[in-house]
């Protein structure tokens, strides 16, 4: 499996699941819009449950330090991997980039995300499946502004200058 089209079985003795799985090893390995996606969606389920994590870990100190901590530990995350992964970015966009530009997107999350608990604080309480369901669903909504965001403009490859390999 050296190469992602050497990976689909042939003749007789191919099972469906093998055909399947090499082809949508292959078709997630694309650079279009829907691969792209396919992989945003990967990363922001992990950098997701980082922040879960994170958040539940930390709810004892408030649910706006513990929202702080979470998105950024996330958010550096997921730049990273939409850098290397999702926009296959590493070559053309540095780290430094990735983060400060990703980074204000994240910030305006964090904005969204820390509004939205303070104005519903009152409505979901202390109950943590009403505050995660809460930021769920305003991460999901910030989540496809962001693939859009980074897709047209961090990770496009508009004026960024070639990342130099370390000797």
């Amino acid at each position: 499996m050296d190469a992602v089209g050497a990976c689909v079985p042939t003749g007789r003795h191919a099972r469906a699941w093998q055909v399947g799985l090499c082809g949508t090893r292959a078709r997630l390995h694309a650079d279009d819009v829907a691969a792209e996606f396919a992989r945003f969606v990967t990363v922001g389920v992990i950098s997701s449950l980082v922040y879960f994590a994170a958040f539940l870990a930390l709810r004892s100190i408030g649910t706006q330090p513990a929202n702080l901590v979470a998105l950024v530990a996330s958010s550096v995350l997921a730049n990273e991997l939409h850098r290397r992964v999702t926009f296959h970015a590493g070559g053309r966009v540095g780290w430094l980039t990735a983060q400060w530009e990703g980074g204000g997107l994240a910030a305006a999350g964090l904005v969204i995300t820390s509004l939205a608990l303070a104005t519903l604080d009152g409505v979901v309480g202390g109950a943590w499946w009403a505050q995660l369901f809460l930021i769920a669903g305003v991460t999901g909504t910030i989540g496809l502004v962001r693939f859009v965001a980074l897709r047209l403009w961090v990770f496009s490859g508009h004026g960024h200058r070639e990342v130099v390999p370390a000797v």
